[in-house]
């Protein structure tokens, strides 16, 4: 039984910017500078660097490497190309110490990369969750402590918990809402309030959607918002009432957790929100979806484009 990672474009460089200029380029190279396809050619000769091209147009040299993720870094693509591999087939994770051991690059080379594939793995401009007939699942759990915390003036530092009563005000919030059968999207807020909450879940999701809960307060007016409200009474060890419950949610907070608690261990919270995206990633490409650890990743790498990182912005 040969492993993946075999496959040659892990391994040969010139074999690994073909395989992403195929994902990249599919009809073709074009011109990161002036965005032109005709007049485009290869670059030989063995002072080229690999990959290299050149616009005739605006004459200018390129490679793909322009205008993704992977621009100006000097990590060879292959590596990126396992990196991206790792990252996406963990399903909860792998550290920067492991991939700086299995990669062989250092410690902040690792680091710096996992956080660029994060980028890469994030999502913007979606559609809402929901539909007609539709169930999505809404819960908020705290995980970690709050590098600023400032009490709330109005409530003695107290957060707002499912059963009113007071609890640790100092942990950091994550909203996290779940379409059955679909996808999962978590957010980081300063303060879990009625009005954050609100406005996460009125924008996500749609309005002729069934919105499930617990017994918060938090979603409160859901009931006016949306086609109908159910929620489940954790306080009285309710969990499940027929089809009403909030264990899909919940199953998306555990893997949360135990990869940020088992692998990754510590988290800055102004990073929190690249681990959010990274979980979120993996669970929307699922296995119970049809997605294989080799369809991950090269979900993965259809997000490089676009996005950029430097040590400035990530620091």
């Amino acid at each position: 039984m040969s492993s993946v990672l075999s496959d040659k474009h892990f391994h040969d460089e010139a074999v690994a910017y073909r395989f992403v200029e195929a994902r990249v380029w599919p009809d073709g190279p074009v011109c990161p500078h002036c965005g032109g396809v005709d007049r485009i050619s290869k670059m030989g000769g063995k002072s080229t660097r690999i990959g290299t091209y050149k616009c005739y147009q605006c004459r200018k040299p390129f490679t793909v490497k322009i205008g993704t993720i992977f621009e100006s870094s000097h990590i060879p693509l292959h590596i990126w190309l396992q990196a991206i591999f790792l990252l996406a087939s963990s399903k909860k994770g792998i550290s920067s110490n492991q991939l700086h051991r299995t990669l062989g690059v250092t410690l902040k080379t690792a680091w710096f990369l996992s956080h660029r594939i994060r980028e890469a793995m994030r999502s913007g401009g979606l559609d809402p969750l929901g539909g007609a007939g539709k169930i999505v699942e809404a819960d908020e759990t705290y995980f970690g402590e709050c590098e600023n915390f400032m009490p709330s003036s109005n409530r003695g530092g107290r957060p707002y918990t499912k059963g009113g009563r007071s609890g640790p005000s100092n942990k950091r919030a994550v909203v996290a809402l779940v379409e059955r059968g679909g996808e999962a999207r978590t957010f980081h807020v300063d303060r879990a309030t009625k009005a954050a909450v609100t406005k996460i879940v009125t924008e996500n999701v749609d309005r002729e959607t069934y919105l499930h809960t617990d017994e918060s307060r938090l979603y409160g007016d859901a009931d006016q918002l949306f086609a109908e409200h159910r929620t489940v009474k954790h306080s009285v060890s309710e969990y499940v009432r027929g089809i009403v419950h909030t264990n899909t949610v919940e199953s998306v907070f555990s893997v949360f957790k135990r990869g940020m608690v088992g692998v990754y261990q510590h988290c800055s919270e102004k990073h929190l929100h690249r681990y959010l995206a990274e979980f979120d990633f993996r669970y929307n490409a699922r296995q119970a979806l049809g997605m294989t650890d080799t369809v991950r990743a090269e979900r993965a790498l259809k997000g490089i484009v676009g996005k950029r990182l430097t040590y400035r912005t990530v620091a």
